[in-house]
């Protein structure tokens, strides 16, 4: 196939879209994934039009498709009120309208790609994949990651974060059912949840509170969390009535043993733009230990840069529907694919990204389990 072309040998290498460049995968050599990579094989080139459910994303529809209203158990006018108490006026006031503009800018493009999610599903059904996408993605597993630091304080030592990212609880009863018995297994000292907790961007978020309440009932110890680009500051009161503390560009203080590290957490840097890390690592000593949460790994120069230790996200999905050899077909993120999933390193910056526990677009996943994550802090020898 050529860069520009839709054509590939049956044998050969194929030409896929990254990031950043054009690159080439290969059929996988063991023949019982060969059938499975030719099947999912032609979903790459539905990148364009996969990469947002814009009738759910925009509140339109919801995940069943029905049409959805704007109204909320809370008036908008006690949310600001909230916000106002929570932030300064002008910056409440400048998320909620960044959050308004938004739906206007990308209505036009709804008729456009409000088929995408019905055409991967339709291929995905005539495939006789569809079946066991579901299945995939309601297995949700425990996956430990071990961060290793010489300045971690030694009072830290043993300290354990749990990550929950990329819930969409509203896709998957099944998966987040899942989420809540592993939470139950799990030994943690602090929770932090790396945003989208919806399936769209827009309209009504109250299914989504009650989905998070329920999770919430299984997390024990402080728990800090930052909005994706699924989400709206409207949430935010909703989230910190269940103990939830929002981070929004701001850090907080975690004390053990008369040691501290510093958490920091920012807003939304994919899709809308609200994120401020100098704002949150403002109070943070350079030479103390410090963890960003952040929705996108996309900010991890700036990340780096500014001085902090560890990095903590989510929202690419892993890919969510990868080949064979967990290979995947889109990140919707600028930024380098090593650091679509898993640990990485950046300069002296030790980073993460969960490749999350729910789903979008449809409630599938191939070649890439869901997830929480485990991180376990240690200081080295």
């Amino acid at each position: 196939m050529t860069k520009s072309g839709h054509h590939a040998s049956p044998a050969g290498p194929t030409w896929i879209k990254g990031q950043d460049a054009w690159r080439t995968i290969s059929p996988p050599s063991n023949p019982a994934n060969q059938l499975e990579y030719y099947l999912l094989l032609p979903l790459a080139f539905l990148r364009p039009c996969a990469q947002e459910s814009f009738a759910v994303k925009l509140g339109f529809t919801n995940s069943a498709g029905n049409k959805t209203s704007h109204t909320q158990g809370m008036a908008n006018e006690d949310i600001l009120t909230i916000l106002e108490q929570r932030l300064a006026l002008l910056d409440a006031r400048q998320r909620l309208g960044i959050g308004k503009d938004h739906q206007s800018q990308l209505f036009d493009r709804l008729e456009k790609l409000a088929w995408s999610p019905i055409l991967i599903r339709t291929i995905l059904r005539t495939m006789g994949l569809y079946r066991r996408g579901i299945s995939n993605a309601a297995k949700v597993t425990l996956r430990h990651n071990y961060i290793v630091s010489a300045h971690l304080p030694k009072a830290f030592d043993g300290f354990d974060i749990v990550q929950l990212s990329d819930l969409h609880v509203e896709m998957n009863a099944a998966a987040m059912e899942r989420v809540v018995d592993l939470l139950g297994e799990a030994h943690f000292d602090v929770c932090v949840l790396t945003g989208d907790y919806r399936g769209g961007t827009n309209g009504r978020y109250d299914t989504t509170l009650a989905g998070m309440a329920r999770v919430r009932e299984s997390l024990k110890g402080p728990i800090y969390g930052v909005l994706g680009d699924h989400d709206t500051i409207c949430m935010v009161p909703g989230l910190e009535a269940m103990g939830i503390r929002i981070l929004l560009n701001e850090s907080v203080i975690i004390e053990r043993s008369s040691q501290r590290i510093h958490l920091g957490g920012i807003g939304d840097a994919h899709f809308q733009g609200m994120e401020n890390i100098e704002k949150a690592a403002a109070a943070i000593p350079h030479d103390e230990f410090s963890i960003l949460i952040s929705h996108t790994p996309e900010v991890y120069r700036q990340a780096a840069h500014v001085g902090f230790n560890v990095l903590l996200s989510g929202h690419t999905h892993g890919g969510q529907i990868c080949l064979p050899g967990g290979i995947p077909i889109t990140l919707n993120s600028a930024l380098p694919r090593s650091m679509g999933s898993g640990a990485w390193k950046y300069h002296g910056m030790i980073g993460y990204t969960s490749v999350g526990a729910g789903s979008s677009i449809i409630p599938v996943r191939f070649n890439c389990p869901p997830e929480i994550t485990l991180h376990h802090l240690h200081v080295s020898s």
